[in-house]
């Protein structure tokens, strides 16, 4: 369990998966790693992970240390829900946005937009941000500068959009639902990669914007 960030009553633990050999599909490089995160409870033990990706003997074994109870998707693509059907057959719940939901092989919960998700104490929000799926969902913990973005936002840029998704709807999501919502110093932790922060990001929007990608 790889300890993460920490703070008064919470933790969250990162964890780098990978598909298991022949699982990629054509294109994708040998070295495609998933980050999945969990976020746990400290004073109540509960926690909820987001991403059930891949490695689900893994996971398992996390979900059990961790006192898991939830699992979200961030959106459905498939390299983000390999570990979907385990945790599943485990008793653990896995929510994804109506918008993604086809995606899954199955699935419980229906997570929208705005709404607050109660894990022990700590409340998360839930942020819509389409793009880079229709259904594409963001991750922020109350009272804490983390957002979790899945595959909205990255360090130097927005995620791909070549495989079904909306170049001007991701740049108005990342701009109007992160941007000018979060200061400067709101912690990003991508569904891939290393961390940023949004003030890192920020001023490179019209770069993106003029490549266009």
């Amino acid at each position: 369990m790889a300890l993460h960030w920490s703070a008064t009553g919470i933790e969250v633990h990162k964890h780098v998966v990978r598909p298991v050999d022949g699982d990629l599909p054509h294109g994708f490089p040998d070295d495609f790693d998933n980050n999945v995160f969990t976020i746990r409870c400290t004073e109540t033990g509960e926690a909820m992970l987001i991403d059930a990706a891949n490695e689900h003997e893994r996971l398992l074994e996390v979900c059990r240390k961790l006192g898991v109870t939830l699992v979200v998707e961030t959106h459905g693509h498939w390299d983000h829900i390999q570990a979907v059907p385990a945790v599943r057959d485990a008793g653990i719940e896995v929510a994804i946005t109506a918008e993604d939901s086809s995606m899954l092989p199955s699935y419980d919960l229906i997570l929208e937009d705005d709404s607050v998700l109660e894990v022990g104490r700590l409340r998360i929000r839930t942020i819509h941000n389409p793009g880079h799926t229709a259904g594409s969902m963001s991750f922020h913990v109350e009272g804490t500068p983390l957002l979790f973005t899945g595959d909205t936002l990255f360090p130097g840029g927005p995620g791909a959009t070549s495989y079904g998704g909306d170049f001007d709807l991701i740049i108005r999501s990342i701009e109007d639902r992160m941007f000018s919502a979060f200061p400067a110093d709101t912690m990003v932790l991508p569904g891939h990669g290393l961390d940023t922060t949004i003030g890192t990001e920020l001023p490179h929007l019209q770069e993106w914007i003029d490549r266009g990608w």
